[in-house]
């Protein structure tokens, strides 16, 4: 029995579509240690998947990386969530990931999610809700460990983009137990000092279980609460923590966080001479604009004199006037070419024409003999140069030029 023929492709795109119709395939945890990680510039993850006998090769592609709350590193023993897969193009069999957390800490995560689950419900997160920081903060509050990197970090900054600006520190236990209700009492007390515009809460990088205090349902809601806006520091670039997702602004390191909130001084002065200049130019344009407005009214003004309306209808009537010369002048030339040409129209069918051509024209009585029966008696020929008197002696009637009919008197 012959089998059927495929291309590869066929048969990658068939392999592909029965793993993906496989509902076990589709929700599957694996548990296993990370090796030859990557993390690409297009934010997406790629490493392989390990245990004491196989591996596999794994894909995170990015948008399911900011719910990982940790920076994976090759070695570390992980829980990994998706489905598996067949790669077409390459004929490869690999594992698809939606989600990682750390081997040993399912229950802390699995409470973190929960937790972010019904704080996104509440709308706690929502973007709607984010405020924009200030352009130029009175005094800056600070919620943090008094000894660790992070405050240094802020004061350094700060210090460098607008120095002597205010910064007010409300020391705070970051880790451990106690810490998620001495960071949210902190933030309140900052809130409450008169000047602070804007807040930095965070800390320093660390496992899930030294975040842990920033998961906390009651710093979460500490930041959504806040009169001023919040900017979260938290860990590192790749920790997301729930107070990253209640606070107005995320940022990746307290450096970052310090320049988001503190404006650069330098910055700001050439700002503000740039507006000046335009102002001054704004205001130079406006000024002629109503310069030119105001002429043009007293040009109207003017016009509206009696004086000046008494000229202009002089001037009017002067213009209407040699309109009128001019216009008879030229209707009265016209009628005399039009008297000329009918003089020689006239002239060119009149009798001395006709004499002048070599006819002559018979008269009986003073009047023109049209027709050979008026052509009786005496009568007078006209020439081109005199008359001559002629006696009637026979008449012949019809065309002069064809057949005649001929009568005598």
């Amino acid at each position: 029995m012959q089998g059927i023929t495929l291309t590869v492709s066929q048969l990658n795109d068939y392999v592909r579509r029965s793993l993906a119709s496989d509902p076990i395939l589709q929700q599957v945890t694996l548990r296993g240690e990370i090796s030859n990680f990557k993390m690409y510039s297009s934010g997406h993850w790629y490493f392989t998947l390990k245990d004491e006998q196989s591996r596999i090769d794994c894909a995170l592609f990015r948008q399911y990386t900011y719910g990982v709350p940790f920076r994976p590193q090759d070695g570390m023993r992980v829980l990994v969530s998706g489905a598996a897969g067949l790669y077409v193009q390459g004929g490869k069999y690999q594992f698809y990931a939606d989600g990682m957390r750390q081997d040993g800490v399912g229950e802390l995560y699995q409470r973190y999610l929960e937790l972010k689950e019904k704080l996104t419900a509440e709308g706690l997160f929502d973007a709607a809700r984010k405020r924009p920081l200030p352009l130029l903060p009175r005094k800056v509050g600070i919620v943090t460990s008094a000894s660790g990197a992070v405050l240094h970090d802020i004061r350094t900054v700060a210090g460098r983009r607008f120095p002597g600006i205010p910064l007010v520190l409300r020391p705070a236990q970051v880790q451990g137990d106690g810490a998620a209700q001495d960071v949210a009492a902190g933030i309140r007390r900052v809130a409450a000092v008169p000047g602070v515009d804007v807040i930095i809460v965070g800390r320093g990088g660390g496992s899930m279980e030294d975040l842990w205090a920033f998961n906390e349902e009651i710093v979460a809601r500490a930041v959504a609460a806040c009169p001023v806006p919040v900017i979260s520091a938290v860990g590192h670039e790749t920790d997301t923590t729930l107070c990253d997702y209640a606070a107005d602004m995320r940022a990746p390191t307290p450096s970052a966080a310090a320049e988001l909130a503190v404006p650069e001084l330098d910055a700001l002065t050439q700002t503000v001479r740039e507006l000046r200049l335009r102002g001054a130019r704004a205001a130079a344009a406006r000024a002629l604009q109503l310069r030119q407005t105001l002429q043009a009214i007293e040009l109207r003004l003017q016009g509206c004199q009696p004086l000046h309306h008494v000229r202009q209808m002089r001037q009017q009537a002067d213009f209407l006037r040699q309109r009128l010369e001019a216009a008879q002048s030229k209707r009265l030339e016209l009628l005399g070419q039009r008297v000329a040409a009918l003089a020689g129209k006239l002239r060119s069918v009149g009798p001395r024409q006709a004499l002048d051509r070599g006819y002559a024209i018979a008269l009986r009585g003073g009047a023109p003999v049209t027709g050979v029966a008026q052509a009786k008696d005496e009568m007078t020929i006209l020439f081109r140069d005199g008359h001559a008197q002629v006696r009637v002696l026979s008449t012949k009637e019809g065309d002069p030029f064809g057949g005649e009919k001929g009568s005598e008197l």
